[in-house]
């Protein structure tokens, strides 16, 4: 039985390993068939910028995996739009172009939705 599940990216790309974790669980995730959709918000809509570059952290650029998302199925992409303008960002700077801002209440029913609501 596939179950909805939202994976609610919250943390910046870089500094820790939380969002290459939770990048890593949502396409383990997304191979065994499940209904994954993936929201970025707070600290987390960094991870979509254009451009990141690590620079010395031993790390690779988040973004450039992020691509992979539809060759794992994962087509519902969001990214909360209050997170967005707080930070001084527009959905144009962002890496992916099929991604969809929501706002706070329609943030608040695309959860509501879910079987499974995984906060990284």
């Amino acid at each position: 039985m596939n179950r909805r599940l939202l994976f609610i990216m919250r943390h910046a790309p870089y500094g820790t390993s939380a969002a290459r974790e939770a990048l890593d669980a949502l396409l383990a995730t997304a191979v065994f068939g499940q209904d994954v959709a993936v929201l970025f918000m707070d600290d987390g809509v960094f991870q979509l910028t254009s451009g990141q570059a690590p620079g010395a952290l031993p790390q690779k650029n988040l973004a450039a995996s992020l691509s992979a998302l539809p060759l794992y199925d994962v087509e519902q992409v969001y990214v909360h739009a209050p997170s967005l303008s707080a930070r001084g960002l527009t959905v144009e700077e962002l890496c992916m172009a099929s991604i969809t801002a929501l706002t706070d209440d329609a943030v608040a029913r695309l959860m509501s939705e879910q079987d499974q609501l995984l906060s990284f």
